[in-house]
């Protein structure tokens, strides 16, 4: 009777795994990684080839890299060889699921440390221009601080012409402007510590004219020494409507006046996070911040995040921020987020500063830095309660022991 109900249950269950809409099992499978959507092929002969046809493959192979002392050479070379062995089966399994493909490819994601000497990653993106109207492809190359050689990316990933997002960290892009185009549909285009001439970040740009979300971290070192002002930034991103950066392009961006009126002014801009915020001593590093604010007229959500390294060394710089400021209006800001905020007067000057000048402003979330002691935190929000608002709004500080005020 047992084994009747048993078998009874296990007929019921495979009826009901057989008739799940195709649209369902995709989105299961595409939330398993591909090893465990490849291991559904044995739930019954109609499920055997269901997971080579999500259109999603995400590939990971995560490694830590530790740096080895002379008693640890010997492991470290073991370890090395085995992360080698382990990437090769990697390359091998991308291939094996690749040649079993039997519908288009959407979305392809790669997590893996790899190098300049990484010849695999473009045998794939050669498969993928030729076999597959990709349009989201993500590739995090996690190279190392010691490791100055990155990968670079073929032309063949330029053939990629159904791209709408883009998505590459630790990339060697710096071709010459001639050898390659941009992408026609791409909406989301995000560059993480990348090597690109200014000229080839521009021309990319520039042939990319359907950008709405532009996200770039990079060292100056790694742009070279040619600079890109604003107006000519936001010429090459006329759609932009979310942008993030960071205190790091200081060297590279030539901050000139962009006017309201100007025809690159970015009037579809409502996003901007800028992150690596600090103050110098005379306050000059808040500049980017004010130019980029001071350009962007329809902003609706700034996003700040505050360097820790700047808390410690700081000056009281606030007149010269109430000059820098004294000409913003942001009529359209509904929403303040600001992370790792300090109790140094000039960053609660600048917040009293939007909250004095955005007369549609609705919501301050403010996340505290650990180095703000436990005594301040009730002191600050007092503070920012009580300075002038164009607007009523509601002020919320998240302490960086879990308190909410």
């Amino acid at each position: 009777m047992e084994a009747e109900c048993s078998s009874k249950a296990q007929r019921l269950s495979s009826n009901t795994l057989n008739t799940l809409p195709q649209t369902i099992i995709e989105s299961i499978l595409c939330l398993l990684p591909i090893e465990e959507a490849a291991r559904t092929s044995i739930l019954s002969r109609d499920w055997r080839y269901k997971w080579t046809k999500i259109p999603k493959l995400v590939f990971r192979y995560d490694t830590v890299y530790e740096r080895p002392t002379e008693t640890e050479q010997i492991s470290y070379m073991t370890r090395a060889r085995k992360n080698m062995d382990g990437r090769c089966q990697l390359f091998y399994a991308i291939h094996q699921v690749l040649l079993l493909r039997q519908v288009p490819i959407h979305e392809f994601t790669l997590v893996l440390d790899a190098d300049c000497h990484c010849f695999e990653i473009d045998q794939i993106l050669l498969h993928l221009s030729r076999n597959h109207a990709v349009k989201e492809l993500t590739l995090d190359l996690n190279c190392t601080e010691f490791d100055k050689d990155w990968y670079k990316l073929p032309l063949c990933a330029f053939s990629l012409h159904q791209l709408t997002d883009l998505d590459l960290n630790y990339c060697d892009i710096d071709h010459q402007p001639a050898t390659f185009g941009g992408f026609v549909n791409l909406r989301s285009l995000c560059l993480k510590d990348e090597t690109i001439s200014t000229k080839a970040l521009l021309h990319l740009l520039s042939n990319s004219p359907s950008i709405k979300s532009f996200t770039f971290f990079t060292e100056a070192e790694y742009i070279g020494n040619e600079y890109c002002t604003l107006i000519r930034l936001f010429e090459c991103l006329p759609v932009i409507e979310h942008l993030t950066t960071s205190d790091l392009i200081l060297s590279w961006l030539v901050l000139d006046a962009v006017p309201e009126e100007h025809p690159t002014s970015p009037v579809h801009l409502k996003y901007l996070c800028f992150k690596d915020l600090s103050f110098s001593y005379d306050g000059s590093a808040s500049t980017p911040l004010a130019a980029l604010i001071k350009c962007c007229p329809n902003l609706e959500k700034i996003k700040l995040v505050v360097s820790l390294l700047y808390h410690s060394h700081v000056n009281d710089c606030t007149a010269i921020l109430k000059e820098m400021y004294s000409d913003v209006w942001l009529e359209h800001l509904k929403e303040l987020e600001i992370e790792d905020l300090g109790n140094e007067k000039s960053e609660m000057e600048f917040v009293k500063i939007i909250l004095a000048r955005s007369p549609k402003l609705k919501k301050v979330r403010i996340r505290l830095s650990y180095q703000v002691h436990m005594d301040l935190e009730v002191k600050m929000l007092k503070d920012l309660l009580r300075a002038p608002c164009a607007s009523q709004v509601d002020i919320f500080v998240k302490c960086p022991h879990g308190q909410h005020q």
